[in-house]
């Protein structure tokens, strides 16, 4: 279903080309990991967004996946998502550690990875996702979740306005 709205998506507004794009987009996929009990989600954000983000917030220049990258462009973006993406297992907020990041294949984006570990059970997943959405007014903001077990359990797709939702397991 993702992929579908992907297609659907980039074929109403076109692909990403370097530089400058026409959208702001992220994606997010989070899974319940039953046997590792832990929350495990891994974000894709366009890395000329993300730097124009943590600009706002007083961050220049970090050259995120370069050879010339800030030496403290990791922890900026670990405390801009701990900022802004927050998660609530059965109503208690709970803090992730950011585990890193890479470069995705096109070299446009980074993929970001954060951990919750001891999970044992979750009834209620909560998501507030803000990425973004401060800098760029179209900012749209995919998140997938899934469990090792049950596979796909929804989707949401969080803007502005619309920052905060639930998934019942």
């Amino acid at each position: 279903m993702m992929i579908q709205f992907l297609l659907l998506f980039f074929s109403i507004f076109g692909s990403p080309v370097e530089g400058d794009h026409e959208f702001h987009m992220s994606k997010c996929e989070v899974a319940f990991n039953e046997p590792d009990s832990a929350i495990q989600v891994s974000l894709h954000l366009f890395i000329d967004d993300l730097e124009e983000g943590l600009a706002a917030n007083g961050h220049q220049n970090l050259r995120i996946c370069t050879d010339k990258e800030s030496p403290n462009a990791e922890q900026y973006m670990a405390a801009y998502l701990q900022e802004k993406f927050t998660i609530k297992v059965n109503g208690d907020s709970l803090a992730y550690t950011f585990i890193g990041k890479e470069e995705s294949e096109d070299l446009l984006a980074v993929w970001c990875y954060l951990e919750i570990e001891n999970i044992t059970n979750i009834n209620q997943l909560t998501i507030k996702n803000q990425i973004l959405t401060s800098t760029f007014e179209d900012q749209k903001n995919i998140v997938s979740i899934s469990t090792s077990s049950e596979g796909r359990k929804g989707y949401f797709l969080f803007d502005a306005e619309n920052i905060e939702d639930s998934v019942s397991f």
